[in-house]
């Protein structure tokens, strides 16, 4: 795959010195990603595409003509660095619609990203996708789409506001910047020849498209016949172990430093004595707004990684080239004649702070400020409500048991750590009062329902949580992969009935209550995900959520706010929730509350 220029013989003009260049950026030190040198440059772009780079690394001092362009930038001598690329991003889980991430992350040197809208997808199919590719029409960066492969992530163990088979799929990947397959979270129906996964697969493969992976602790066996099925990366390995695993099989291995899964320092740290680092790519996943706005987008990743360890030209590869290599774009991520001129200038290497930031050769922001004018545009799905849970009741907040006074055994999803989304399940006697769940000895256990909120369904799913966190009251949030359904994890039926009424009334959102009063909430209306406001707006709101959040007990996690989001991800081992139930993860099994 190649990304063409509008006039190929005049570029060849340009290059060969017969055409003056539109933009000629002088006096920089030039990174080049394919041989790790740094040497002088300047470089001649025209029609966003560069034509010529002049430079003499060799000390040569061959005779050339210089470069004309009609316009000029000069560099100062700092250094000039291919656009940054985010392997693997959900816009959604940043809260922001396409065109405020645009506004946002461009400043921090990002000009392309590989989306996943598969949040906005679970919500609303169809209209979801085409919502995220025609509002990110005409901005100053790239955002590649891919076709959700797993609408909802495990058929049949929780009900979502759509079903993606291939059909759906095809579909998707006649839009002009979808460029393949969405990572594939059913790895167990891929492993399995499940026949979903199998077509959908096939009819990616046969366009030759890229297909993106999802695959925790998978290894062994169960890898080698996930990469024969052919997704070929990887945004979920959590350690260096399954880091060193995928990249020794040729499975690109995209680092995630995300707000809630950091992975960048494990990884980097265990694959130092690897010669090659061409299957390290890097990646943001999710990362929220007061994030970006505070420390940056993919060149805190960067930076990170070289904190790590990493030569900072490797870590720069790894964000640009690598990520090209990847998707499949072959002239996208380097410096060089025929390449896409997406450039990034820098005081330094190690701190990443871009001084300017060029997108298909125009300069679209400088010290931190775009400089370009983005439109705003108003879409339909912005003003869709999403929220369709019919009249709830206290008691659908009560957790009827089988007996009416003692204790009964109870399947209890347990976090294993308090920073980590994954769970295991743990059977415990819980006691019985007047035929109800009785929690209220143990402020380290609480309730979860998943209230389905899809138009069609009305189906409720309840447990039992040990260690999410929160010593009181209750926390509620449409942000709830994959599916988004309704999530509230409560000490009290009251609290949980103020909460989801607060939700419903908003569109959705996050928020929380106690002493049966609302406490905070973060209104997102856009699909019960986004929010049509700029990032330091949102910023704001998801700080005061935070702290609201912080006193209700979430004071160790390093992000409180997504905490309760992969509460409902039954693709994460090992104990998960939806509205059908309590899910076994390993054995795709929705499993009973009362042993």
């Amino acid at each position: 795959m190649k990304i063409f220029p509008k006039d190929k013989k005049a570029l060849i003009e340009a290059a060969m010195g017969k055409t003056p260049c539109d933009v000629v950026i002088q006096n920089v030190n030039m990174v080049n990603v394919f041989t790790g040198e740094i040497y002088k440059a300047n470089i001649g772009i025209y029609e966003g595409f560069i034509a010529h780079i002049q430079c003499d690394p060799d000390d040569l001092h061959r005779q050339e003509n210089e470069l004309v362009g009609k316009q000029y930038y000069d560099g100062f001598g700092k250094y000039i660095i291919p656009g940054l690329i985010d392997a693997h991003i959900h816009i959604e889980s940043t809260m922001m619609t396409p065109k405020n991430f645009a506004k946002a992350v461009v400043p921090h040197g990002t000009t392309t990203v590989v989306t996943d809208p598969h949040e906005i997808a679970n919500v609303c199919g169809i209209d979801g996708v085409m919502y995220m590719h025609e509002s990110s029409k005409n901005l100053p960066m790239r955002q590649y789409l891919l076709a959700p492969s797993c609408v909802p992530a495990v058929p049949g163990k929780e009900n979502g506001g759509a079903i993606f088979q291939d059909k759906e799929v095809k579909q998707l990947l006649e839009l002009k910047r979808v460029i393949g397959l969405a990572e594939v979270m059913d790895y167990p129906g891929v492993i399995h020849n499940d026949q979903r996964m199998v077509d959908i697969l096939d009819c990616v493969e046969k366009r030759n498209l890229f297909m993106q992976g999802h695959a925790p602790f998978v290894s062994g066996r169960e890898l080698s016949a996930y990469l024969c099925a052919g997704p070929n990366s990887d945004h979920e390995s959590r350690i260096g172990q399954e880091a060193r695993d995928k990249m020794r099989v040729g499975m690109y291995v995209d680092a995630r430093e995300s707000s809630i899964s950091k992975n960048v320092e494990d990884i980097v740290k265990n694959i130092q004595d690897f010669r090659y680092f061409n299957y390290l790519t890097l990646c943001t996943d999710d990362r929220e707004a007061e994030d970006i706005l505070s420390s940056g987008h993919m060149n805190d990743v960067v930076r990170k990684a070289i904190k790590c360890g990493m030569n900072p030209i490797d870590a720069i590869r790894s964000a640009t080239l690598n990520v090209a290599k990847e998707i499949g774009i072959n002239n996208l991520g380097a410096i060089a004649p025929g390449y896409v001129a997406d450039l990034v200038i820098l005081d330094s290497l190690e701190e990443m702070n871009p001084c300017a930031v060029f997108f298909e050769g125009k300069l679209v922001a400088e010290n931190k400020e775009l400089k370009v004018e983005i439109v705003n545009q108003v879409f339909e799905l912005e003003n869709k409500n999403t929220m369709f849970v019919e009249d709830i009741t206290l008691e659908d907040f009560k957790i009827k048991a089988p007996i009416q006074e003692g204790k009964i055994k109870t399947r209890v999803i347990k976090y294993q750590e308090l920073n980590f989304s994954t769970t295991d399940f743990v059977i415990e006697e819980i006691p019985v009062k007047n035929g109800y769940l009785d929690i209220s000895h143990d402020i380290n256990l609480k309730f979860v329902i998943i209230i389905n909120r899809h138009k069609g369904h009305q189906t409720k799913g309840y447990g039992v949580v040990r260690n999410f966190g929160t010593h009181m009251g209750a926390v509620g949030s449409t942000v709830s992969h994959d599916c988004h359904n309704l999530t509230i994890v409560y000490d009290t039926p009251q609290n949980a009935y103020i909460v989801a009424k607060d939700l419903i009334e908003l569109g959705g959102g996050i928020n929380c209550a106690k002493d049966e009063k609302m406490i905070e909430h973060l209104p997102l209306s856009v699909g019960g995900l986004m929010s049509t406001k700029p990032c330091d707006v949102i910023a704001k709101e998801a700080t005061k959520m935070k702290k609201a959040l912080k006193d209700l007990g979430l004071t160790e996690i390093e992000n409180p706010l997504l905490r309760i989001a992969t509460l409902a991800l039954p693709v994460i081992p090992n104990a998960k929730m939806s509205d059908l139930g309590m899910v076994d993860v390993l054995k795709q099994q929705i499993v009973d509350l009362f042993v």
